[in-house]
């Protein structure tokens, strides 16, 4: 079966800085200052729901892990493993049954992503368009929109409710949509350093940006 995947936000967000726009005020922006005060690390579980253009659906469910200014870990549990990892300098793209390592460098559109800007708020009417888009599904929703020369998404939508950010909803510029659900956040959490630091196992195939490197196992 053929695997939608992210790319980094996971490219799943590949956004570009602009000239400072005037932010969006509302219910739903309230919400995002809030849930942003003072955050400068956060973790939670997701529940993805992908959608490409034909139609077809794939479920995916994990944890992820987000930590100022621009390091990120996206862990995927089922229905197949995968893990992407943004260390603040590239992106590794982990595929256990491939035995697969995709690298490349982090630029400066992906470090300023839907999810990254929870732990960067000053970068997002930077990088952003923001508008309030009203009351739905019992949450209120914030729609961003790149700034960026050539984004990789035509739009994102953020939901909160009143614990925060509970879901994203975000268009590619191929036509796939995306439902990811949060749950089980926790702010400021104690992160191990080696989480945002990617080794290839032995035996993996690494292909693209490559730095000096040697290969061990993976530890999760």
């Amino acid at each position: 079966m053929k695997r939608f995947r992210l790319t980094a936000l996971a490219g799943w967000f590949a956004l570009s800085l602009a000239s400072l726009v005037h932010a969006a005020t509302g219910p739903a922006r309230a919400r995002l200052d809030a849930f942003a005060q003072g955050l400068h690390a956060v973790s939670g579980n997701f529940s993805q729901s992908m959608t490409n253009p034909s139609g077809k659906v794939q479920i995916s469910s994990g944890t992820l892990v987000l930590e100022a200014p621009h390091q990120f870990r996206w862990d995927t549990r089922t229905p197949y493993k995968q893990t992407i990892v943004a260390d603040g300098s590239r992106v590794w793209l982990y595929d256990p049954d491939l035995e697969q390592v995709t690298v490349r460098k982090q630029d400066t559109e992906e470090a300023h992503s839907p999810l990254t800007v929870l732990t960067d708020l000053k970068q997002l009417d930077k990088a952003f368009t923001v508008t309030e888009q009203g009351e739905r599904d019992g949450l209120v929703w914030l729609r961003l929109t790149s700034n960026g020369q050539d984004p990789q998404f035509s739009y994102a939508d953020l939901g909160f409710d009143a614990n925060g950010l509970a879901r994203m909803q975000f268009k590619d510029q191929l036509g796939a949509t995306t439902d990811i659900r949060f749950s089980n956040w926790k702010r400021n959490p104690d992160i191990p350093s080696q989480d945002f630091n990617f080794t290839p196992p032995k035996g993996a195939d690494v292909i693209g940006d490559l730095p000096e490197l040697t290969t061990q196992p993976l530890k999760n």
